[in-house]
């Protein structure tokens, strides 16, 4: 652990020195955040139509009133929270966007740098190398997270009806945030280092680790449309997949960093 300490801390460093690279995970943050307010707040101010009045949201006002927690809120206030609720997988694609294009550059940066030859050469094993790769990837990446739902419940509670910013404090809202999103981050940020191990072009790590976001953008959709309901038991289902993937993913990526090759053949 004081080797895997050593290097997390040389991985936040490296990382202050080169914040560019996690602005794709800053960008991703600010749009999930804006659009449901835009929907929400935004739209019915411009049209004069609360969205209460729509034909189209009185079926999902009915379901979504039918949690007793939020059965005592105004109609207006129970479809704002409704949307918010529906947006809230955008929050998850945050974290794996920042942490793919930090992790993708943890290794692949040390290579262009010629910093990752002499690390190698030393008594570290490869465990506790990706283990600090990742952590240094995972910890911004959570934190991101964290950041992201503390400004979307406080502008719910400024902007919204009174009453609205409950529905982040039910346990499906918080499951997906503070469980979904570390997982998936976490699988994103290992593909991205696997590929980034074996590759010198940060966009092809890049690539591979966005397959973890094509899932949850079909999730938001299939959402959005009515097709799927994220209720407690399939987000559980889902959170078990990505354990088992993670902890596949983990075994792949010490199989594939191959020291030797890194060392001799790396151009």
């Amino acid at each position: 652990m004081t080797r895997v300490s050593a290097l997390l801390t040389k991985e936040f460093a490296d990382l202050r020195h080169n914040p560019g690279v996690f602005l794709p995970g800053l960008l991703t943050a600010a749009i999930s955040i804006a659009l449901p307010f835009f929907v929400a707040i935004i739209v019915p101010k411009w049209t004069g139509e609360r969205l209460s009045d729509s034909s189209d949201l009185q079926v999902a006002l009915e379901l979504f009133r039918s949690q007793s927690s939020l059965a005592t809120l105004s109609p207006e206030a129970a479809v704002q929270a409704w949307v918010f609720q529906q947006f809230l997988p955008l929050l998850v694609l945050a974290p794996v966007a920042a942490s793919m294009s930090v992790a993708a550059y943890a290794v692949i940066g040390e290579k262009q740098a010629r910093t990752l030859e002499p690390l190698l050469a030393t008594p570290i094993t490869t465990f506790e190398l990706l283990c600090a790769k990742l952590l240094g990837a995972l910890v911004p990446a959570v934190g991101l997270t964290f950041v992201s739902f503390v400004v979307y419940g406080a502008g719910i509670l400024f902007f919204a009806e009174s009453g609205a910013a409950r529905v982040l404090l039910a346990p499906r809202s918080l499951g997906m945030v503070f469980i979904l999103g570390p997982l998936a981050a976490l699988a994103a940020l290992q593909l991205a280092v696997c590929v980034s191990s074996r590759v010198n072009d940060a966009r092809s790590a890049q690539q591979i680790g966005a397959l973890i976001i094509l899932p949850l953008a079909g999730l938001l959709v299939a959402q959005l449309t009515g097709t799927v309901a994220l209720s407690g038991g399939l987000m559980a289902g889902v959170a078990l997949v990505l354990v088992a993937v993670n902890a596949v993913l983990i075994q792949m990526g010490i199989a594939l960093f191959h020291r030797e090759s890194i060392l001799t053949r790396w151009k």
